[in-house]
Formats: structure tokens, sequence, C-alpha cells
């Protein structure tokens, strides 16, 4: 499978400039090593992913925002801390794991905090669908995780219903510990609002199946 020629980032230019967005990323070339990968889809001002980089050298840290001013914040916490071992992409999340990431890739991928699209008639926008649960699958390494966030109460039990029918997935206990927080985390915690959480762990389709009798 041919890999896309992006512009190689570093620790003082954390960015991944894409050549082409439909192959996926060379991410040994990107980081320059093979290490284990957490993705942080949605990653923000980067609070989150910077955090858990300066805790988990032995690790790599993929950051993916679409939106510019998101992007340079979580670069330049980046650059300030000089970690290595850290990189932002400038992209949709729905493009990155269904076109960037390379198959049994990545080892823990992040959601948190995404867009709920509280109204009935903009539920179709929501990120957590049939084919994200696909998408995901193929990217993860064997046994890897999803682990998702959400403050909204009614997406975590849509959320949860759609895992009942996504081949390959199990709910696992929250045994990672997270080395920081994300900005929205931090804000809804200070106003008291309850937080949901759901780790989903990479299983074949049959150890699904026979798990279920």
């Amino acid at each position: 499978m041919a890999m896309s020629q992006e512009v190689p980032a570093t620790a003082s230019q954390p960015e991944i400039v894409l050549g082409n967005a439909l192959t996926p990323l060379n991410l040994d070339e990107l980081f320059g090593r093979f290490a284990p990968l957490q993705v942080d889809l949605g990653c923000g001002d980067g609070s989150f992913l910077a955090a858990s980089a300066a805790a988990n050298p032995e690790q790599n840290f993929l950051g993916v925002e679409r939106l510019l001013g998101r992007t340079r914040s979580a670069c330049r916490k980046i650059v300030m801390g000089e970690l290595t071992n850290a990189r932002i992409l400038r992209c949709d999340i729905s493009c990155a794991v269904h076109s960037l990431l390379p198959p049994a890739s990545v080892d823990v991928f992040h959601l948190m905090f995404p867009d709920p699209w509280p109204k009935r008639r903009h539920a179709g926008r929501r990120i957590v669908t049939e084919s994200f649960f696909a998408s995901i699958y193929h990217a993860l390494t064997p046994h890897g995780s999803l682990r998702i966030t959400t403050d909204q109460v009614d997406y975590f039990r849509k959320i949860e219903s759609l895992t009942t029918t996504a081949p390959g997935f199990v709910p696992t206990a929250d045994e990672q510990m997270q080395s920081g927080s994300s900005t929205f985390e931090k804000r809804f915690r200070q106003s008291g609002m309850e937080i949901y959480r759901l780790v989903l762990r990479k299983v074949s389709p049959v150890t699904k199946l026979l798990a279920s009798h």
C-alpha cells in the first residue's frame, strides 16, 4: 500500500503537512522511530496530548484537529515542551480515521467530548457511527482500544447501543491511567457536570460472538 508523501514533522515543527490526503501516513518517518501510537481525535488545544506525551516518552502521540486556532495552540504546547514524540495533523476526524491511518497502526484512540449535535435534525452529523467503528477497528492493533468520553448522556447511550451491534469490540475496565485532562474536561469538572466514559477493546468478531453466548 502506497504511503502519502507528507512533509516530515519535528518537535520544533510538529504539524504534519499532507502531500496526499487519500493514502496512509508513513508513521515511522513522521516520528523518526517505531513505537506504540496513541491518537487523540479532536485534540483541541493539545492539553491532554501534550501532558500524555510528556508522561509517556516511550510512546508516540498524534493529535487530529480540524480548527486552525486549536492546531496552532497544540503545536505551541509541543514546541514549548520539547516533545519529540508528539505530532499534530490538521484535518477532519473522519478523513484521518477512514483514509490516513494505516491498518493495525494505532494502540489507543481517544475520542473526548465529540460534538453531540443535540438537535434531532443534526444527529446524522455525529462522528460515532457504524462506519466509524469499522474504520477504528481497521486501524487498531490487535487488542487495541478506543476510549470515549462525553458529558452528553443521550449521546453516550446511543454510542453504547451502537457497540452492541459493532463486531469486534467489547467493553473493558478503564485500566489506563490518564496523564492529563483536556480543557473541556477540566471545565466540565469545575462546573460539576457528570462525565461518561466507555473503553472498548478490539477483539475478533468470533471472540465477541462466543462471549455473547
